[in-house]
């Protein structure tokens, strides 16, 4: 158990629920919420009753935060779309619904549990929780990741990507109909102060960059080509958020969902790469999976009428 206490040195004029979540680190207001019920956030000494407590200059703000669970991951025979592999990479392409590796809430029934039941070997640069996890792909995003067998794969793919050498393209369908053709969209991303569990643009966020390509227009809505420059936390989707078109289903960060999705339409279709052992320059594409065909259907069908 760990302890945080915040002063209130000047006029918070929020919930106490809101404040508490912008100013320590990695709290949402939603486990605040969970803090408060079971009696570990104090107000002056005393137990929060409710997280909508007005604060005032003077009060004392104490939470006392849990110890992390343990997660170690284990091998389960999930189903997994493996796309290549060799000695030294696998190239996935990975289910909607499916988490990527093992987190609080997520402790098995995810990627990396998969591949330890499928894959002899990974790397172990990220440990036991992200064996050759180089890269990730979010919970309700399909689509192609990579994954390093050994280290000397796994530092060779990490160095791609950082030097923009590895290339990632995704296609999303968006709201509204973007009036540029493509462009390109240079904003900094960070924890969203209202909910940490969140992204946003934000001033002193880390420099991100997206670029887009309008492939098709339905009125109301718009398909998309992206390419990551950068690969911040939830990129695409905040980039999209901020110029006004979200991606349809993403409700999260302000999507429309009128057809009924379970999450998102981003779909990473298209990766390249230099194999790390042998130079060679290698390009992966992944299909638009069926609930994303479905929209797509329905979409060009109302066009044409």
């Amino acid at each position: 158990m760990s302890e945080k206490v915040v002063l209130i040195t000047t006029k918070p004029e929020q919930r106490a629920d809101v404040f508490i979540s912008a100013s320590i680190e990695d709290i949402s207001r939603s486990y605040v919420k969970t803090l408060v019920e079971k009696s570990l956030v104090f107000l002056n000494d005393k137990p929060l009753k409710k997280c909508g407590e007005s604060l005032k200059i003077g009060d004392k703000i104490t939470v006392e935060i849990p110890d992390p669970l343990v997660i170690s991951a284990r091998p389960q025979n999930l189903p997994i779309d493996i796309v290549y592999e060799d000695e030294d990479i696998i190239v996935v392409n990975k289910a909607q619904g499916m988490v990527t590796h093992p987190a609080v809430g997520s402790p098995d029934g995810t990627l990396v549990n998969a591949l330890m039941y499928h894959v002899d070997n990974l790397s172990g640069i990220n440990g036991v929780i992200r064996p050759g996890i180089v890269h990730r792909l979010d919970k309700d995003t399909s689509g192609l990741l990579v994954v390093a067998k050994n280290d000397y794969a796994h530092n060779s793919l990490a160095t791609q990507i950082a030097e923009k050498r590895a290339k990632r393209f995704y296609i999303a369908i968006v709201d509204g109909n973007i009036k540029e053709d493509s462009g390109e969209i240079c904003k900094p991303i960070g924890r969203n102060p209202k909910d940490r569990k969140l992204m946003a643009v934000v001033q002193d966020g880390r420099y991100a960059h997206t670029l887009f390509t309008v492939l098709e227009r339905f009125g109301d809505y718009t398909l998309v080509s992206y390419q990551l420059k950068t690969g911040r936390t939830h990129q695409i989707r905040v980039h999209s958020k901020s110029i006004g078109h979200p991606v349809i289903g993403d409700e999260k960060y302000g999507g429309s969902n009128k057809f009924g999705l379970s999450g998102q339409l981003l779909h990473a279709e298209k990766l390249q790469l230099i194999h790390p052992r042998s130079g060679e320059l290698m390009t992966f594409t992944a299909p638009l999976p069926p609930h994303f065909e479905k929209v797509l259907k329905k979409l060009r069908d109302r066009k044409k009428n």
